[in-house]
């Protein structure tokens, strides 16, 4: 008996033959690139590039939605996905917003608007910000789709751990936050290192409840039998490890703060643990 082709590619086998995986996928990216092209020339208009960071968490829940309304069926983890990250999205974005409303450009966006001249950056902010942001968030948003494409396969252990995943993750996030901005809120903290409540455990708690929900997310895809978008969730928590996270704060932290050092001999860099005894 043959092997049809159908059985080979499960990724391109729902209802609609035209509207496969890697369809839906591409389609996500020009309403990415369009939304991020809005956003570039908003920035321009109010020469703030900052802007770009309020919409990372809001794009995902765009995504989220967009690959609910494109696949089949309405199926109980689809609804789980979409409505949580709709919720870690919109927290996301708002904190966010709430976080630097009022205070201008970020001092990264500066250093790069003095480095290139305010006649050259305006075009150039859009490759290197807008554009790049655009297609990350293309890339990481995959497990977000691979877990809502095939609608026949029940719900599973995987999903129970994605939602403890998820919850501990937003659990993190939404207390790291919270602790930091009451520490920043007293005048006396100036110049000091937050070491208590979550911080006590690890120098970077809301960067750990992200790499807990997109694992959440990971294991969401999983479940659903598509396990290639986990590579997007990888992504995602290199990026948060070694390139716009912790490598990059820690830094930053060091030359500002004399008392950091100290604090990373002590408390675990990513992963809670108890501190180190001196």
């Amino acid at each position: 008996m043959p092997v049809s082709a159908q059985s080979l590619l499960p990724l391109c086998s729902i209802r609609n033959p035209y509207m496969t995986f890697i369809y839906i996928y591409l389609e996500a990216l020009s309403v990415i690139l369009v939304m991020m092209t809005i956003l570039w020339i908003i920035s321009v208009i109010v020469k703030n590039v900052s802007i770009v960071d309020l919409f990372w968490g809001f794009g995902f829940v765009l995504s989220a939605a967009l690959y609910f309304f494109l696949t089949d069926g309405q199926s109980v983890r689809k609804i789980i996905v979409l409505i949580l990250v709709t919720i870690w999205g919109l927290r996301l974005s708002s904190y966010l917003t709430w976080r630097n409303i009022g205070k201008g450009e970020d001092y990264r966006y500066q250093k790069f608007r003095q480095h290139y001249g305010e006649r050259r950056y305006w075009w150039i902010s859009f490759f290197q910000t807008f554009l790049l942001q655009g297609i990350l968030m293309w890339l990481i948003s995959a497990p977000l789709l691979g877990a809502q494409y095939i609608d026949k396969n029940p719900i599973s252990f995987l999903d129970y751990a994605g939602i403890l995943f998820w919850l501990l993750g937003i659990f993190f996030e939404i207390m790291g936050d919270s602790q930091l901005a009451h520490f920043k809120a007293n005048p006396s903290n100036k110049g000091k290192v937050l070491d208590t409540g979550l911080w006590h455990y690890t120098r970077h708690p809301n960067y750990f409840g992200e790499a807990a929900i997109w694992t959440g997310y990971a294991m969401f895809s999983c479940s659903a039998g598509i396990y290639l978008p986990v590579l997007s969730s990888v992504l995602m928590i290199a990026l948060i490890i070694r390139v716009s996270g912790v490598i990059l704060l820690e830094k930053s932290l060091r030359e500002t703060k004399p008392q950091y050092r100290r604090y990373i001999e002590t408390t675990s860099a990513f992963v809670p643990w108890f501190p180190k005894r001196q």
